[in-house]
């Protein structure tokens, strides 16, 4: 399978970096005036397949000829001598690591043309942090590429803006996604056809629909939670329902993974399993330790950002069932208890919980207790 391949709906963009991969002039000139510059923004909705772009990119920018498998093992593998890589598994990106990365891109390459930085979620940046990464966008080094991923232009400072070359995904088709799952995981097309869809294309969160049981159940128990709020207090017991599912499948994304590094840990570190952890050595772990306590922060926020995300798809539907609009639901699989449910209120009550669910996504971004978030929104619904 090509580096290219796992980018479906997206062949604009990938037109634009094979063009750029194939130009060997590598020039700090104006937006547009060359094919290949130094600096690139890949923007996009959560799912559209951003960080997969750059690193298909990298992966061409540093391979040493056509069907060079060794380098795009190395780049899928992120541990190519020439790729720097900066993702963060908390809420913001720190200072410390983009000077970190900022110092490695002056290295000039070892074993390719370039040496390629990718910054995943460059969003995660605080506009002081940026300002570190803006000095090296300024002025790069003769052999160096630096690939940004945001959500949107919006989400970096003006100055970086300005000295990036953007390329904006667009949303892939359900077919699109379902298509890629089902060649890709070796998933049943319909259900990776129901699974791309539940996910509104979102290609991550539609391969663990459509892979693992836990995913599905949990969502279908987030949309009967919210069908059977009738009251203020239905409202409040069904808040504390929810953010148990957030924190249930938090746990089952990170647990595994926190005990493996754990164990890796130790292993390096010389220290057999169950063995007594020496004084000097403890400080290296509670340093990992705290690396996944912040991975468990986001993780729970990702997990709530989600339920909210399932329930405005839930509301949608059932608004477009109360304005008859022809539209296919997002949630066909529970046709009948929509129909229910948009029987049972009206369009301006319907809009008015999608407008709370915004205010609530609002509120855990701005660190406002995720408890009170929720049940200030299911109130609102329930009222």
């Amino acid at each position: 399978m090509s580096v290219w391949d796992e980018l479906t709906g997206q062949a604009e963009a990938i037109a634009v970096f094979r063009a750029a991969a194939a130009d060997s002039t590598l020039t700090n000139a104006p937006i547009g005036e060359s094919a290949m510059t130094h600096s690139w923004l890949i923007t996009g909705p959560p799912g559209s397949g951003r960080s997969n772009l750059a690193y298909a990119f990298a992966a061409a920018l540093l391979s040493n000829g056509p069907d060079d498998s060794a380098t795009e093992r190395q780049v899928a593998a992120r541990t190519h001598p020439d790729l720097g890589v900066l993702s963060t598994e908390g809420v913001i990106i720190k200072m410390d690591d983009v000077k970190q990365i900022v110092a490695s891109s002056q290295f000039s390459p070892s074993v390719s043309r370039y040496r390629v930085m990718v910054i995943e979620d460059a969003d995660r940046m605080q506009e002081r942090t940026s300002n570190v990464l803006l000095k090296a966008l300024e002025e790069p080094p003769p052999r160096t590429v630096w690939i940004l991923c945001a959500p949107s232009e919006a989400d970096l400072i003006p100055t970086i803006r300005s000295r990036v070359r953007t390329v904006r995904l667009r949303v892939p088709g359900i077919d699109e996604v379902a298509d890629l799952i089902s060649r890709r995981d070796g998933v049943d097309l319909a259900t990776a056809t129901r699974a791309a869809r539940e996910a509104q294309s979102h290609i991550g969160m539609a391969h663990r629909l459509a892979t693992n049981e836990y995913a599905r159940r949990r969502r279908s128990q987030t949309l009967e939670i919210a069908l059977g709020i009738h009251s203020v207090s239905a409202a409040v017991i069904a808040a504390g329902k929810l953010l148990e599912l957030a924190g249930d499948d938090a746990k089952a994304i990170t647990e595994e993974r926190d005990a493996e590094e754990r164990d890796s840990a130790l292993r390096s570190l010389g220290i057999e399993p169950g063995g007594t952890i020496p004084p000097q050595l403890r400080s290296q772990l509670r340093t990992l330790e705290d690396d996944q306590k912040r991975r468990a922060t986001r993780s729970l926020r990702d997990g709530i950002d989600r339920i909210m995300v399932d329930l405005l798809s839930l509301y949608r539907d059932i608004l477009l069932l109360q304005l008859g609009a022809p539209s296919e639901p997002i949630n066909l699989a529970i046709h009948s208890q929509l129909v229910t449910a948009s029987e049972r209120t009206s369009p301006s009550a319907t809009l008015a919980t999608m407008d709370a669910i915004a205010t609530a996504r609002k509120r855990i971004e701005g660190n406002v207790s995720p408890a009170l978030a929720l049940e200030a929104m299911l109130i609102s619904a329930a009222r």
